[in-house]
């Protein structure tokens, strides 16, 4: 018995279709949100990092939101950075805009070496809130 039930957020659906993944899968009570990217409705990367990483969680907040979730809902972050040596405090400069208050999710960061253009990614689980559950 299959019990995923896939989320579109709006007006992105033929870019998920294009590159042939799924944005967000709610499942048994939760969502699992694929890594969302600082990019245009085109799929192409915004070059300047900080408007890169605010576009990620704009992006991310319009998965949830088409689930029905907030950041709020959020419980594991894991987060992707190419050169997080080097870019970890400018990122870290715009996270607290859209992390919200105490108590966080808990959060695993990796570095990586490429995200087909991107220099951040950012994919979550959240938990579902009752009525949005299917």
């Amino acid at each position: 018995m299959n019990n995923r039930d896939v989320v579109f957020p709006a007006g992105r659906q033929a870019l998920y279709e294009r590159n042939r993944y799924s944005p967000a899968v709610r499942c048994n009570g939760l969502l699992f949100v694929s890594g969302q990217v600082g990019s245009h409705p085109d799929g192409s990367p915004e070059p300047d990092l900080k408007a890169q990483v605010r576009l990620a969680f704009e992006n991310l907040n319009a998965v949830l939101k088409a689930a029905d979730c907030t950041f709020d809902d959020v419980v594991d972050v894991t987060v992707f950075i190419v050169n997080p040596e080097a870019q970890f405090e400018t990122i870290w400069q715009v996270v607290p805009e859209y992390w919200g208050e105490a108590p966080h999710p808990n959060i695993t960061c990796v570095g990586v070496t490429w995200l087909y253009g991107f220099q951040f990614e950012i994919k979550v689980i959240a938990k579902l809130p009752e009525a949005a559950v299917k």
